[in-house]
């Protein structure tokens, strides 16, 4: 299965809301899909039950933190939702470096660079919605030169 795969089992109780034009919430809603499966490993590891269960509850977090924020008015409300996402969108990115012992290398390397383009684009969102008034230093997000692609097949563990 690959991303373009996936769009089409998603239902259209959630396809036809208008938060599924964002990219971001789609991605995130992605991540959270295949996350599943590593959870699911992980949490066969008894050393890494916890681990297991803070990514499930922060790769849940990303999608849902967008949907809550999507549906306040634009402006400082939505950017604070847009800031927790961001907030479970590196926390993940986190646990997924701290899974690197039990999980396969190529599943770390997709998960970590799918989550490196979410949090870009949600950190690109932020200064929108604030106008400007961003918490952190407004900085260009750079990653090494990747070979990510959404079109390829998702490792699984």
């Amino acid at each position: 299965m690959n991303y373009a795969e996936w769009l089409g089992t998603v239902p259209s109780e959630i396809t036809n809301d208008p938060i599924w034009k964002l990219e971001v919430y789609r991605l995130s809603l992605f991540i959270g899909d295949i996350g599943w499966e590593d959870i699911q490993k992980l949490s066969k590891e008894k050393l890494m039950f916890d681990v297991a269960d803070q990514l499930h509850r922060s790769l849940g977090s990303i999608s849902a933190n967008l949907t809550e924020g999507y549906s306040r008015s634009k402006g400082l409300d939505r950017a604070r939702f847009i800031e927790f996402s961001l907030g479970s969108a590196r926390e993940s990115r986190d646990w997924y470096y701290k899974s690197r012992h039990v999980l396969a290398s190529e599943v770390i390397k997709h998960r970590m660079e799918l989550l490196t383009r979410i949090i870009s684009m949600l950190a690109a969102m932020i200064p929108h919605q604030r106008k400007n008034a961003i918490r952190e230093e407004q900085a260009e997000y750079n990653t090494q030169p990747s070979t990510f692609s959404l079109e390829s097949e998702i490792p699984m563990p």
